[in-house]
């Protein structure tokens, strides 16, 4: 039987750890706090949405969780390990794709997933395996000869996420897994984290594309000004800003309002 991509975290009589958390974060860049006092609990599977406009604090939140970014007060950590006390232990255990990637473009597709399945200890008749399983669940199999550096955005984002997933870690990271993927790739991609969260794989997820949250997601934060201000379910959150849809809902919720189009009607 063919192993699943990803594998399931055990399960024990133990209290439950959360996987992903945060307390008492803050983080500046100068004068600015970027995040401000956030606290932060995901369970184990959860597919968690981190929402915000733009500048609200969700990709330094998961920056300062995954080991990219120190905080200036508070901790965080994945599981029992505090992130910036273990940090080889945390690296072991997630996959991040960050919204800006920097790939190896002097690699083959293929390259670069043997590379990384070598970096974290996979043996090479298992890396193989999974090397030649992710290319062709990501569509890429005829492109694993070809350099990275002649890949589209959309490859790109499909290879690294390639890369993020090769070791099947159980907490995964996706800063705008969508942005500047054509319709085709995007329902492979979701395909492929659908297929993680079934398997039990926690997943942080921040986008800006509001039909794709409300289906992914099974709890939603939204950040306002460095500050986690709502976690609701979809449905939870459109009840509690009476909307109809978690786009109208969220709009609501970061005190957003439907612009006057009168203006072209001159």
């Amino acid at each position: 039987m063919t192993q699943p991509l990803i594998d399931s975290p055990a399960t024990d009589s133990a209290p439950v750890i959360p996987a992903v958390w945060a307390r008492g974060l803050v983080r500046s860049f100068g004068k600015t706090v970027a995040v401000d006092q956030v606290e932060l609990s995901i369970a184990p599977g959860e597919f968690y949405g981190l929402l915000g406009q733009n500048g609200a604090g969700k990709t330094t939140t998961i920056k300062t969780i995954v080991g990219l970014l120190r905080p200036d007060e508070g901790s965080v950590g994945i599981g029992e390990f505090d992130t910036w006390k273990h940090p080889t232990e945390v690296k072991a255990r997630i996959g991040v794709l960050p919204e800006e990637f920097n790939l190896y473009e002097r690699l083959t597709g293929a390259e670069l997933l043997d590379f990384t399945a070598a970096m974290h200890g996979l043996d090479r008749v298992e890396a193989t395996r999974r090397r030649n399983e992710l290319l062709e669940l990501l569509d890429l199999a005829d492109a694993g000869s070809k350099l990275v550096g002649d890949y589209s955005r959309g490859m790109r984002k499909k290879i690294a996420l390639g890369a993020a997933i090769i070791h099947r870690p159980p907490v995964l990271f996706l800063d705008e897994p969508f942005e500047g993927v054509d319709a085709v790739s995007a329902r492979l991609i979701r395909r492929l984290l659908q297929q993680a969260a079934q398997g039990g794989t926690t997943i942080v997820f921040s986008s800006h594309e509001m039909h794709l949250v409300e289906k992914l997601c099974t709890r939603i934060g939204i950040m306002v000004d460095g500050r986690l201000t709502i976690e609701e379910t979809p449905d939870g959150l459109c009840r509690r800003m009476g909307a109809d849809n978690v786009e109208d809902a969220f709009i609501a919720a970061v005190g957003g309002r439907t612009p006057d189009t009168s203006w072209y009607a001159g």
